[in-house]
C-alpha cells in the first residue's frame, strides 16, 4: 500500500512524481530504464509497443528538467488527449496546432516565454513557422521528443514527410537538447532510419517485449461477416469499442448496419468533412458513442484507456498496422479482445490498393522497391490469418521476440488443434503444377487452383488446360484446405512462390519424396469441439453494481469538467476501488492509478459512494 507524502514534500525521484503525479507504485518494464537515461543526457530510441506506457518516460524527466520539453507528435487529437490528461493530474502543458485560433496560438506563446509549461505539444508541420522558431530559439529548450518516429522513414508504415525536417529543427535551436524518439513498432531497417534522419547521437536504445498479456487475439472466418460482427458487439453492449475496414465505403455501410440494430455507433474516414470527424472522434472519446468504426485513418494517438475491444473487419495490410491497431485495446491494463474477420477477398482488396497507391518515393525504382515491400508485408499478414497454432506466438515471432510456448490466450491454443494428412492432397496440387509447366504455361496459383477445382475460366478454356489430368480432382473437403497445403507446402520448402502480385508457383527438389509415396505431409487443423475456453476476466472481484455506481460519478465529474471520463479515471482504477473499497484518503491514495491531485480533487466524491456500499453489504 503507497503512503501519503506528507504536505510540503518535494518530489525529487522519478518514482515520487510517478505515485504523485500518475498515482503508480512501480515503473512498467523499461521505463525507469529509458527515464534514467533522459536525466543523463544521453539520446535515446525506444521501441514499446502500444499501451506500454511511453508518454511517462519522457514525461516525468521533463518534469524534472530545466527547461521546456518539445513533443513532437503527428496527430493533434494526441495532443489535445495528453496535454488534457497531464493537467487533470497537475502537470503544466499546452499544446500548439491548427485547432487553436491565431489568438489562442499567440497567448500560448506568451505563456511559453513566461516559463508556466513544462511540456509543450506540437505538429511537426508548425516546427518551422517564423513564430514558432523564435519563440524555440529564445527558450531554454531541455528535450526534444519524437512520438510515433518510425513516420520519418520511407520503410515504416506511416511515412510522414514532414518528419524529415526535424531534424533541421534542432539544429537552428541555440544549444542543442537531449532527443528522445518513441515508436510502437519498427524493424531493424526503421530503427536505423530513425537514428539517422532525426540525427540521434549514439542514442541508448531500448526494445521492450511486444508482448501485451492482457490482450485476446483470434481470428475468425466467418460466412457472414455482418452478422458476425454483429454478434460480437451487442454481445459487447455498453463497453467502448474500435471496428476497423479497409475502405470508406465499408465504414459507411458497417457503421449503418449498427446503427440499424440500434448500436451507439459513428464513423471516421479521411473522405468526411473535417468538422464531422472532429465530431464523431469526440462523441467516442466522450463516450456518447463508444463504438467507432472507421479505416486506419482513426486511431494513431489516440490516447483512450477504456477501449475493451478491437474489431478488424477486414484483414489490414501488414502485422505492423495491425499490432497497432489492435494495441489500442486495453490500454489500461484491463483485459480486452482483439478478433480480426478473415475473408480471402481482403487480400484481393489490399493487393489492389497497393497497386493503385502511389508510394512517396525519389524514382520510380525506389517505388517500385516500397510496393514490393508492401506486398511482402500483406502476405506476411495473411500467413498471420491462415497459420494454424498460437497467434500471440506468430505476432512476437514478426518483431522478433521468442515466446517460449504457446499463450493459452488466443484463439489458436484456445480452439486447440490436431494433425490432418494431407498428402494425397499435396501429391494432387504438385502434379498440377508440373503439368502446367509442361503445358508451356506459367503456373500462376489462381491458375492451378482454377484447375485443381475444376473451374472452367474463359482462360483455362482457351489454354485447353480443361484436359489436364488434374482438372476437377480435388473433392469439396480438399477444395476447402487448398490455401493451407499450399502454405504447408511453401513452409516445407517443397513448393517455391515468386512474385507477389501473380504469385507463380515451382517445384523444389524436395518434391520427389512426397510424389514418390516416400514422405508423408500433416496439416493442423481446429478440433471439431473446441476446448473449454478459459479468459482472464477484468471483472473478477469486481461488484458489478459498485462499478456501475462509480462510473455515474465519473461520469457527472467528466461533464463538469468537459473532459472525457477515462480522463477523470481508467475502468482499471475504478475495478481497482471495487476491490480494495477504499474507506479514508489515505486508502484512496493508495489505490493504483489515484495521483495525489485527482485525490485532492475527487476523494470527497467517490469515497461517500464507497462507504454507502459497504455499509449496505456488511463489507
Amino acid at each position: 500500500m503507497r503512503q501519503v507524502r506528507q504536505a510540503g514534500e518535494r518530489p525529487v525521484e522519478p518514482l515520487d512524481l510517478l505515485r504523485d503525479y500518475f498515482g503508480h507504485d512501480s515503473f512498467r518494464p523499461s521505463q525507469e530504464e529509458a527515464i534514467r537515461c533522459l536525466r543523463a543526457g544521453q539520446d535515446l530510441l525506444a521501441v514499446m509497443p502500444t499501451g506500454a506506457g511511453k508518454s511517462i518516460c519522457y514525461q516525468i524527466p521533463a518534469m524534472m528538467a530545466e527547461g521546456v520539453t518539445l513533443v513532437i507528435s503527428p496527430l493533434v487529437s494526441l495532443m489535445k488527449d495528453q496535454v488534457t490528461a497531464l493537467v487533470q493530474n497537475g502537470v503544466p502543458a499546452a499544446y500548439f496546432n491548427s485547432l487553436l485560433t491565431s489568438a489562442q496560438q499567440a497567448e500560448a506563446l506568451r505563456r511559453g516565454a513566461e516559463g508556466r509549461y513544462k511540456l509543450i505539444y506540437v505538429a511537426p508541420e508548425r516546427l518551422h513557422t517564423l513564430a514558432f522558431l523564435r519563440f524555440c530559439q529564445a527558450i531554454p529548450i531541455a528535450m526534444v521528443t519524437v512520438d510515433e518516429a518510425h513516420c520519418v522513414s520511407q520503410w515504416g508504415q506511416d511515412f510522414r514527410p514532414s518528419y524529415l525536417e526535424i531534424a533541421g529543427f534542432i539544429d537552428q535551436l541555440p544549444r542543442r537538447p537531449v532527443v528522445s524518439a518513441f515508436t510502437a513498432t519498427a524493424t531493424q531497417r526503421v530503427r536505423r532510419d530513425i537514428v539517422q534522419l532525426l540525427g540521434l547521437r549514439d542514442p541508448h536504445q531500448i526494445v521492450t517485449s511486444f508482448d501485451r498479456k492482457n490482450l485476446y487475439f483470434e481470428v475468425r472466418k466467418p460466412k457472414d461477416k455482418n452478422a458476425a460482427l454483429l454478434e460480437l458487439v451487442q454481445k459487447r453492449a455498453g463497453d467502448c469499442g474500435i471496428v476497423y475496414c479497409q475502405t470508406r465505403k465499408a465504414v459507411e455501410s458497417v457503421c449503418a448496419l449498427l446503427q440499424e440494430h440500434d448500436l451507439p455507433a459513428t464513423r471516421y474516414h479521411a473522405g468526411l468533412p473535417k468538422a464531422e470527424r472532429l465530431q464523431n472522434q469526440e462523441d467516442f472519446l466522450f463516450d456518447r458513442k463508444p463504438v467507432m468504426v472507421a479505416t486506419n485513418a482513426f486511431g494513431m494517438g489516440i490516447d483512450k484507456s477504456n477501449v475493451s475491444y478491437v474489431i478488424h473487419y477486414n484483414m489490414p495490410a501488414s502485422l505492423e498496422n495491425y499490432y497497432q491497431e489492435a494495441g489500442r485495446a486495453g490500454r489500461d491494463g484491463s483485459a480486452a479482445d482483439c478478433i480480426l474477420l478473415y475473408s480471402p477477398r481482403d487480400v484481393g482488396t489490399a493487393r489492389f490498393l497497393i497497386q493503385q497507391n502511389e508510394p512517396v518515393a525519389e524514382s520510380p525504382e525506389q517505388a517500385e522497391t516500397l510496393r514490393q515491400r508492401q506486398l511482402h508485408r500483406l502476405g506476411q499478414m495473411e500467413d498471420y490469418c491462415t497459420q494454424a497454432g498460437c497467434l500471440r506466438r506468430f505476432l512476437l515471432d514478426y518483431f522478433g521476440e521468442k515466446l517460449p510456448g504457446p499463450c493459452g490466450n488466443c484463439s489458436g491454443c484456445l480452439a486447440g488443434w490436431e494433425d490432418v494428412d494431407i498428402t494425397k492432397e499435396a501429391q494432387k496440387l504438385l502434379s498440377c503444377v508440373r503439368r502446367v509447366e509442361r503445358a508451356g504455361y506459367q503456373p500462376t496459383r489462381e491458375l492451378v487452383f482454377q484447375i485443381l477445382r475444376g473451374e472452367k475460366s474463359e482462360s483455362i478454356t482457351l489454354l485447353k488446360l480443361d484436359r489436364l489430368s488434374t482438372f476437377g480432382i480435388l473433392d469439396k473437403d480438399e477444395s476447402k484446405r487448398l490455401e493451407a497445403v499450399t502454405r504447408r507446402l511453401l513452409d516445407r520448402k517443397i513448393l517455391r512462390q515468386t512474385g507477389t502480385v501473380y504469385p507463380t508457383l515451382s517445384l523444389t527438389e524436395r518434391a520427389g519424396p512426397l510424389l514418390a509415396g516416400k514422405q508423408t505431409l500433416t496439416l493442423k487443423q481446429k478440433r471439431s469441439k473446441p476446448l473449454k475456453t478459459v479468459r482472464p476476466a477484468a471483472d473478477a472481484g469486481v461488484d458489478a453494481a459498485l462499478f456501475e455506481r462509480l462510473r455515474a460519478v465519473r461520469k457527472k465529474l467528466a461533464s463538469r469538467a468537459g473532459v472525457p471520463a477515462f480522463v477523470v479515471f481508467s475502468d482499471a482504477t475504478l475495478r481497482a476501488m471495487c476491490r480494495e473499497l477504499p474507506t479514508s484518503q489515505k486508502a484512496f491514495l493508495a489505490v493504483s492509478g489515484v495521483s495525489t491531485a485527482k485525490c485532492d480533487k475527487y476523494a470527497g466524491d467517490f469515497l461517500p459512494v464507497i462507504r454507502q456500499y459497504r455499509k449496505e453489504t456488511g463489507r
